[in-house]
């Protein structure tokens, strides 16, 4: 039986994944860093966002199709993320992640969380994050499914838990690896 054209398409569809440093916006043009200073490849948009103050995964690809189902909530695509708050986080605040937080925008669905260490793996943040001599920071590991603006950002604070670093390490099926800050491999 011969494939359709759409099955053909999406199979030609071609993904980058791309380990975006601090201070990068996620587009090809405008004023200061952005995506072409990094990649090359011509024919490539970014399927979903990170902010300029995030690092980590961000995934591009060729097909319009794939950008949309990679990108919009309607699909659910979990995204894991390590976040370096201000404070400690404990069980209790865990929780109300947990449960879903009221933001300005309505309430989030409920997030996986839990408390864990800095990996060995990171890579230094340049520049590197600020500390309170007197406010100790913790790690926690979140997932999520939505994509509200900054979302993770809006739900720690939330709690009293600024985020300081917040690095995306998968979307979906697709992991960061040992992709180094700045680099990217065809996926």
């Amino acid at each position: 039986m011969p494939l359709l054209k759409e099955q053909k398409k999406s199979m030609d569809s071609q993904i980058i994944l791309f380990n975006k440093p601090f201070g990068v916006l996620c587009q090809f043009s405008g004023e200061g860093k952005n995506l072409s200073t990094f990649i090359k490849q011509k024919g490539f948009y970014p399927a979903g966002r990170l902010d300029k103050d995030s690092e980590g995964l961000l995934l591009l690809t060729d097909d319009g199709r794939l950008q949309h189902q990679i990108s919009h909530p309607k699909f659910n695509k979990e995204k894991t993320y390590l976040v370096q708050v201000e404070g400690l986080a404990n069980s209790a605040l865990i929780s109300k992640l947990q449960q879903g937080i009221l933001l300005k925008d309505g309430l989030s669905k409920p997030a996986k969380v839990k408390i864990t260490q800095q990996p060995d793996w990171l890579w230094e943040r340049n520049p590197p994050i600020r500390q309170r001599k007197n406010i100790p920071t913790s790690w926690i590991e979140m997932k999520i499914t939505e994509g509200k603006n900054r979302q993770v950002r809006r739900m720690t604070a939330a709690l009293g838990l600024p985020t300081l670093r917040l690095i995306r390490t998968q979307i979906g099926i697709w992991k960061l690896g040992k992709i180094a800050s700045g680099q990217y491999k065809n996926g």
